[in-house]
């Protein structure tokens, strides 16, 4: 586990419900400010069991979860603490998105922690400036693209300033445009020091938003730099997932490309 002033860390976390095998066996992470990890694994493999462990939204069955240093607490008091740090972003944004205009559902989140005017504008005007859709603030959520929705949902997660952003398939269903679109605001967001953990079966995307890459194969958690892990292509094998194109096209091309840097 990467100890290195982790904002969140799991500790030996083990996962599964009542009667049924392991989904998650003894995994540790940590998230420090400003990190780019992207989670990958086969479907069911665990990545969305992991998110909402880590959101606070689920307990494990043994081990532990800190933020800064202090284990969750699973009271509402305890989670409603972990929401002001960490905020999850679910693939599919009608989940999340409920008001009747951008505007408000963006707002929802500040203005149910009780804060005052001013400070509720401000974050919700500069979480929908880094969103990019300042132009859709008065329209209907449910009137928009789904690759506006996806925005929405994630605006409304940045106007609760979260220390840590976890985003599920966030670019599943968006069109080449809305991808790019999307990896340029996470670049943002990690350069402004956020920590951003990005759930994928994207291994493209995942080697050029990320700088540690972690794979879930049999309910383990295999973590490393996002050139070492990406590249090995046993653990993708098992993973059941592909080499990303970089380092493949590099041997057509005769140069080594084992980090995403290496194409600059």
């Amino acid at each position: 586990m990467d100890t290195h002033d982790p904002l969140i860390a799991a500790c030996g976390v083990d996962f599964f419900h009542h009667k049924d095998a392991p989904i998650l066996t003894d995994v540790s992470l940590g998230i420090a400010a400003g990190d780019t990890i992207a989670l990958l694994g086969a479907n069911g493999s665990g990545k969305s069991t992991l998110f909402r462990l880590l959101a606070g939204v689920w307990q494990p069955t043994a081990g532990h979860i800190e933020l800064r240093g202090s284990p969750y607490r699973y009271t509402r008091a305890g989670r409603d603490a972990v929401r002001r740090s960490v905020q999850l972003v679910l693939q599919e944004p009608d989940d999340q998105i409920f008001a009747i205009s951008v505007q408000a559902d963006v707002a929802y989140g500040p203005t149910n922690q009780g804060l005052d005017k001013a400070e509720i504008r401000a974050r919700t005007t500069r979480a929908m400036i880094d969103a990019e859709i300042t132009d859709l603030a008065d329209n209907v959520p449910h009137q928009l693209s789904y690759g506006q929705r996806k925005r929405v949902a994630l605006a409304g997660a940045l106007a609760m300033q979260p220390a840590v952003l976890l985003l599920d398939e966030p670019t599943a269903g968006l069109d080449p445009a809305g991808g790019r679109q999307l990896k340029k605001t996470l670049q943002r967001l990690s350069s402004g020091g956020t920590a951003v953990v990005v759930s994928t079966h994207d291994v493209n995307l995942a080697w050029e938003v990320s700088t540690r890459a972690a794979v879930i194969v049999d309910g383990r958690l295999m973590l490393g730099p996002t050139g070492d892990i990406l590249t090995d292509t046993e653990l993708l094998r098992r993973a059941r997932l592909e080499v990303p194109w970089a380092p493949f096209v590099s041997q057509a091309v005769g140069k080594t490309i084992t980090t995403p840097q290496d194409l600059l």
